[in-house]
């Protein structure tokens, strides 16, 4: 069986951001599935999502939207990091030279039981952990076995 989907915070930026309504499009249908259940978050992926549309977005987001939107993620199940995921995001730093919140990404993903983490910033194919990472903005390849 398998396990939730862990959403990463650009998945969440896309989803409130206009400028590209493809991806918009992708990651409202990710955060829909996540509100079902089919998702968890951390709450530093919270944080990096407030913190790109305070201060990132151009114009920067009203703080007041900023809010309703974390407010609205309320039903998603929530990975709080405590020193256990941190002392585990500093394994998979040594094991994978990733970027240390990237690694606090995977090490709450593999806290929550995650098949995979939604990304379009780590490495698309790539198993953290067991933790498969796809980019659900890559282009899908045709399947080369399919007639």
């Amino acid at each position: 069986m398998s396990g939730p989907d862990f959403l990463d915070a650009n998945i969440l930026v896309y989803a409130y951001d206009p400028a590209d309504p493809a991806k918009q499009r992708i990651a409202r249908d990710l955060l829909r599935a996540a509100l079902t259940g089919a998702a968890v978050l951390s709450t530093q992926v919270l944080a990096e999502f407030a913190s790109t549309l305070l201060h990132k977005m151009k114009p920067p987001a009203r703080l007041e939207r900023v809010a309703a939107a974390i407010n609205a993620m309320h039903p998603i199940r929530l990975i709080a990091p405590d020193a256990r995921i941190v002392v585990r995001a500093v394994e998979a730093h040594a094991k994978y030279k990733l970027h240390f919140y990237d690694c606090m990404i995977v090490a709450a993903a593999e806290r929550a039981n995650c098949s995979r983490i939604w990304s379009e910033d780590m490495n698309a194919g790539q198993k953290y952990f067991g933790v498969g990472v796809e980019n659900p903005f890559a282009p899908r390849r045709a399947d080369p076995t399919a007639s």
